[in-house]
């Protein structure tokens, strides 16, 4: 066994911050920031930001609630996004089998007086799921993960003068995250096992794998916008929505194995991280939009915006341990830079129930392909959108939507691990390639 013990010092720095730093960066990828707040809006390219929404403002520019004429406003929305990932790793092509995730929307307003109205907002601003497999060749750094990010967002807007408006909210944000990721690959351990004189052939097969389950601590940040009428035609809106910083305070780690051997040759050391603790702060970053819309005629509105993510605050991803295992906690580079996102959207009001939509979304990466890791497969995508709304009485109104989301690709994408067993430095590199179906519903009520 002298093989085995001979890299047991290593393991245990690597196992417990490995674990830890996938598990929090899981939360921050940019494969999981959400544009599909509205089923309606999400027909128009996702646009919003210079558009009279109603309660639906209140996520895109809080200040176009100021403009709404209504007593009450309730809507809600929800997307089953479909999502299908690749690799191309040393000749052969992997692909996920992901379930549905379903993003959703909440919001209702109402007016205090003529020109101030509030409300409040349930989104989910960041979320989604993939699922690499587990015995896959890049299971080493991810297998599977599912994160929701939660936000409860109470709203005021105040009309100033009968052209400009400014709207405030506060965003209160949680989630959780659950994450499968391999330890031990399958080939490490039968290399280990022949040269220990032991037939293994687990080939693919991770060896170990580990669950992690983290919830991070509530976060607040505030969204506000400004929206002015530089005339009946021409609409222009800004919205930020601060930085806010996501804090897991302890996570938990359950190890499985492939054969019952597997677990008599590395549970005595694997086994060392159930139950291990961790915290790590992570920056949600800022979102800054400006838009403006155009109504040539009252039947057609054009919207076009302009969305830039903080992402390069994410410069590197630190984790700490308690103070007995306080050696090793983590500082891993992550190198984001920030990004763009480019949406044009129109709407055409066929008859006075009925309205087309259609629009355009590009979302660019903030991805640094030389650290890139698979449980967020990042690149820039371009992503088309149809939709149209039905009102069957006055006050109600019924929303359909679709977008479909097609990645550019990213070519030679890579990322560094150390090996547990050899304690050599492996670098997994493949070609990545990503599409995805969005169809929406949504219901809107308003009086």
């Amino acid at each position: 066994m002298a093989v085995f013990t001979s890299f047991i010092p290593f393991m245990k720095r690597f196992l417990i911050g490995a674990m830890t730093a996938l598990s929090a960066m899981s939360m921050m990828a940019e494969g999981y920031q959400i544009n599909t707040l509205s089923a309606k809006q999400l027909g128009m390219g996702h646009t919003g930001t210079a558009l009279k929404l109603g309660s639906e403002s209140m996520i895109f520019n809080p200040a176009a609630l100021g403009f709404s004429n209504r007593t009450l406003d309730i809507s809600g929305s929800v997307t089953g996004i479909k999502a299908i990932a690749t690799a191309d790793y040393n000749g052969g092509k992997y692909q996920t089998k992901n379930g549905i995730s379903t993003p959703m929307a909440i919001n209702a307003s109402f007016r205090i007086y003529d020109n101030f109205q509030a409300g409040i907002s349930f989104y989910t601003p960041y979320g989604s799921a993939i699922d690499w497999t587990k015995d896959w060749p890049g299971a080493e750094l991810n297998q599977k993960v599912n994160l929701k990010v939660f936000t409860v967002q109470p709203t005021f807007a105040w009309r100033i003068t009968p052209k400009l408006s400014v709207g405030a909210g506060l965003m209160i944000s949680w989630g959780n995250v659950n994450l499968d990721k391999a330890l031990v690959s399958g080939r490490s351990f039968d290399a280990l096992m022949g040269a220990m004189g032991v037939p293994s052939n687990l080939g693919e097969s991770a060896a170990a794998s580990v669950n992690l389950k983290g919830t991070s601590d509530v976060a607040l940040g505030a969204n506000v916008g400004i929206m002015y009428d530089i005339n009946s035609k021409w609409t222009v809106g800004a919205d930020f929505r601060t930085r806010m910083q996501m804090k897991v305070p302890a996570g938990i780690a359950q190890v499985d194995y492939a054969t019952e051997t597997a677990r008599k040759v590395l549970e005595q050391k694997v086994g060392l991280i159930n139950e291990a603790n961790f915290s790590a702060a992570m920056p949600c970053p800022y979102v800054l939009n400006v838009g403006a819309s155009f109504k040539p005629d009252e039947r057609l509105t054009l919207a076009a915006d302009v969305q830039l993510t903080g992402w390069k605050t994410y410069r590197t991803l630190n984790i700490e341990f308690p103070d007995n295992i306080k050696d090793f906690s983590q500082h891993i580079t992550k190198d984001y830079r920030n990004a763009m996102a480019y949406k044009i959207g129109a709407q055409y009001a066929l008859t006075d129930r009925f309205d087309l939509r259609a629009g355009l979304m590009i979302d660019t990466t903030p991805v640094n392909k030389n650290y890139y890791n698979p449980e967020t497969p990042g690149m820039t995508k371009i992503e088309p959108t149809v939709g149209f709304s039905f009102r069957p009485i006055e006050r109600l109104s019924i929303d359909f939507s679709f977008m479909y989301i097609a990645g550019t690709g990213e070519d030679d994408a890579k990322c560094t691990y150390m090996d547990l067993l050899t304690r050599q430095p492996v670098t997994f590199e493949a070609d990545y390639h990503v599409h995805a179906f969005a169809p929406a519903i949504g219901i809107n009520y308003a009086f």
